[in-house]
């Protein structure tokens, strides 16, 4: 009895982290299969490779026509997309004016490596140029 102890444990222990790690991947599967079958013209996407896009026509079986931008569709595999995102909504604080406060704010001013003064802008920011060869 001892002898078969020590196998079937073993087979046990490797067996059961299998058995869960399947079920866990055809939850994932299920899931986005549902999330593929119930896209619709309106909904706002993020594509595998990070594009947000909104679903301009989703009546083909496997592709799915993607705004991009105002007025430009493209046509992506419906196993492109990822996820649903939630679409950006502006808020009351979003839409306030600096002109409607007292203070004036000024940009922080950043010193570079060549002694340059570069204003830092509240949108973007611009990297100092790289300086290959030098050390």
């Amino acid at each position: 009895m001892n002898q078969l102890l020590l196998p079937l444990l073993l087979m046990l222990v490797v067996a059961i982290p299998l058995v869960m790690g399947t079920r866990k991947q055809k939850k994932a599967a299920a899931a986005q299969q549902e999330l593929l079958s119930s896209l619709a013209p309106g909904d706002r996407v993020m594509t595998t490779s990070g594009l947000y896009a909104t679903v301009a026509d989703a009546s083909a079986d496997t592709t799915i026509d993607l705004e991009v931008a105002p007025g430009v569709v493209t046509t992506w595999l419906r196993q492109a997309v990822r996820e649903k995102v939630e679409p950006v909504v502006e808020t009351d604080e979003d839409t306030t004016d600096a002109t409607d406060t007292d203070e004036v704010v000024e940009a922080p001013v950043v010193e570079s490596k060549d002694d340059e003064r570069v204003e830092e802008k509240s949108g973007a920011q611009i990297a100092p140029p790289l300086e290959h060869g030098k050390k």
